[in-house]
């Protein structure tokens, strides 16, 4: 919504906001550009009434602006129509979906696609360090999305990524997710049918064929699905491929093979595998569209990633702090596999808030406990907003995941208090030490704190 307030704006609109509960890096972003954000909810934001009320999916019925919308039979309509009428359409459009990794590689492929001359205007989910902005908006042909399976609007329970009219589109990899408003994984495949079925003939599905589940839903759509298929990934049967994958340097390189052939040689500040696969997708994207293999690699050696993606918040007296989005267990254990690699011989310390809807039901409950494996020490805090989490089901048991946790011979601890986690991280943490901070929101301003705590002692 924050980004799609900047693209408004860029375009001559006058656009203000409200919000409960804004931060970092979307709050400094908005007061940068001049974006008023208005604090709570309440009829007066109406007045006068705008030409256009944007809802976004996290808004309810019940909500005063929403009711004042409804009873003043203002226009109102969702992100996703918004962004496709009047940005997207007439476009040629890149859709970047995925349960994991639609952030970075919708920036990469951004940065990717910029270096090659294409002038793309986008929206990312996230700041581009390389732009310093989360969209941007351009005079060209060229369009950039990421694309969410999360639902669009109160009155539109579809998935966003439906509206984005794709002439390429990325699957980095399907799994269960949004246990909140997908009722199984069944479910979840579905919706990715669905998407990959809007892809034109003339178009391009860029699937990941390192993940099962993509493979399992193009294999049930057939000669359903009339569009050209480029797959990737590290495995033997994908056409584009990534071998010889070295983490050891302060560098990740790969070697890229299409075919059985070898297509070049490429290197990234980015760690993981799982980024690696992400740069595979972006790279597939860019040369569909024209850009130049030495481009493409140039890019890739200078692309700075993504606010909040295994970013260092600081270092005082030898202790790194990490902030990272991860709250998916899958996600969680490739971050931390990454940065173990990464800072290879020093304690990894992990600190996780259970804020997203799937984290904090209990649906994934033996799952976090096998994420944190890679992990030296483990801190959970306390489940985010326990009362409306009850509504939806069975709760994160976070004591009994700690337990597990800790069967696994490593010290863990459940402690629902910011201030409470803090002060044992200042105590505990030692020169060497890397604390990765994983959540999907503010975390009570934990990073700052603890860097100020770290520098007390």
């Amino acid at each position: 919504m924050a980004s799609l307030a900047a693209m408004l704006q860029a375009r001559g609109h006058h656009v203000t906001g409200s919000d409960e509960n804004v931060y970092p890096p979307m709050s400094t972003m908005l007061a940068a550009l001049g974006i008023t954000v208005l604090q709570g909810y309440r009829d007066e934001h109406l007045t006068p009434a705008p030409d256009c009320v944007v809802v976004g999916n996290a808004i309810p019925r019940g909500n005063p602006e929403v009711e004042s919308t409804l009873k003043q039979k203002l226009l109102y309509r969702s992100l996703p129509e918004v962004l496709k009428e009047e940005f997207i359409r007439g476009r040629r459009s890149l859709v970047v979906a995925g349960t994991h990794g639609k952030t970075t590689t919708t920036s990469l492929a951004a940065w990717l696609i910029d270096q090659g001359g294409l002038d793309p205007s986008f929206l990312v989910g996230g700041v581009v360090q390389n732009f310093g902005a989360s969209s941007r908006v351009t005079g060209s042909d060229y369009f950039i999305v990421e694309g969410d399976e999360y639902d669009t609007a109160y009155f539109d329970k579809g998935p966003k990524f439906m509206h984005y009219l794709p002439e390429l589109a990325v699957v980095n990899n399907i799994e269960f997710d949004h246990a909140d408003i997908y009722k199984d994984v069944d479910a979840v495949k579905l919706a990715f049918r669905r998407f990959m079925n809007t892809v034109p003939g003339n178009g391009r599905l860029i699937a990941g064929w390192d993940s099962p589940l993509v493979r399992e839903v193009i294999a049930s759509m057939g000669r359903r699905l009339f569009t050209q298929v480029e797959t990737f990934g590290t495995c033997d049967d994908a056409r584009w491929q990534a071998r010889d994958i070295d983490c050891s340097g302060g560098m990740t390189r790969f070697r890229l093979f299409r075919e059985g052939l070898k297509w070049s040689e490429f290197q990234t500040p980015l760690i993981g595998e799982f980024n690696v696969r992400n740069c595979l997708a972006a790279i597939i994207a860019a040369d569909a569209w024209g850009v130049e293999r030495k481009a493409i690699a140039g890019a890739l050696e200078t692309f700075k990633s993504v606010r909040r993606r295994c970013e260092v918040r600081g270092e005082v007296n030898g202790v790194t702090v990490i902030d990272d989005f991860a709250h998916h267990p899958t996600a969680v254990r490739e971050t931390l596999n990454a940065l173990r690699m990464k800072y290879n011989g020093r304690r990894v310390i992990a600190v996780f808030e259970p804020r997203s809807w799937s984290s904090r039901l209990a649906v994934f409950q033996q799952e976090y406990a096998n994420a944190f494996v890679p992990a030296d020490y483990v801190i959970v805090a306390g489940v985010f907003d326990t009362g409306k989490a009850t509504e939806k089901g069975d709760v994160l048991d976070t004591s009994k995941l700690i337990d597990e946790i800790a069967a696994q011979d490593k010290p863990a601890f459940a402690i629902s208090d910011v201030d409470e986690i803090v002060k044992q991280l200042a105590s505990e943490a030692r020169a060497g030490d890397v604390v990765a901070i994983m959540s999907n929101g503010g975390f009570g301003g934990i990073h700052e704190k603890l860097l100020a705590a770290l520098g007390k002692n």
